[in-house]
């Protein structure tokens, strides 16, 4: 196993006066990683260590305070910092660290290669992985089961199962399903006649 550096959290907006900052978190253990007093290193280096003073939650968004962070002004500055640790290669059946991934071969179900994971990223709905295909063009795969059922970080690839259109590589097969008549796309149409 390595150690590598994984992001537990980036710190987003101010909340309030007192240097509150929400928190965009990347980990799926934040009761354990943000405890109070825990002491993060950052990206960049120069804007740390921060310290947790305490962290709270509202519905599904957490919040936190730092140490050496006493107000909203230090807290508009912070925004975009990442706390970072050193965290091992997940030795989970079915989970994985973004660094685990990077440089996996990607291929389709039949071996075929279409190109090299490059990284993740994180969006409102589910992961993204980063796929650069063998013909240079940069294609974000829904991390999803139904569309990544193989990921063999000891052999190097993941497999992918895409939908006609996808990869940049198979554009010709995008299928472009029209409205039936009466759903809700075709009313928004008749209403702005």
């Amino acid at each position: 196993m390595t150690s590598q550096r994984l992001t537990v959290a980036r710190l987003g907006k101010p909340h309030g006066l007192r240097g509150e900052i929400a928190l965009e978190l990347r980990t799926d253990i934040p009761d354990e990683r943000l405890a109070d007093g825990t002491v993060f290193e950052t990206v960049p280096a120069s804007a740390g260590p921060l310290t947790i003073e305490y962290t709270r939650t509202a519905g599904d968004r957490w919040y936190a305070a730092f140490v050496e962070i006493p107000d909203r002004t230090a807290a508009e500055n912070a925004r975009g910092i990442e706390l970072v640790v050193d965290a091992e290669d997940s030795d989970e059946e079915d989970a994985w660290y973004p660094h685990e991934l990077v440089g996996l071969r990607a291929e389709l179900a039949d071996g075929t290669v279409v190109g090299t994971v490059k990284g993740l990223e994180h969006l409102p709905a589910h992961d993204m992985l980063v796929v650069l295909e063998t013909g240079g063009e940069r294609t974000l795969v829904p991390f999803v089961h139904a569309i990544v059922p193989t990921v063999d970080v000891a052999g190097g690839r993941v497999v992918l199962t895409p939908p006609g259109g996808l990869l940049a590589s198979d554009v010709a097969n995008l299928e472009v399903v029209p409205p039936t008549p009466g759903s809700s796309d075709d009313r928004a149409s008749d209403e702005e006649r």
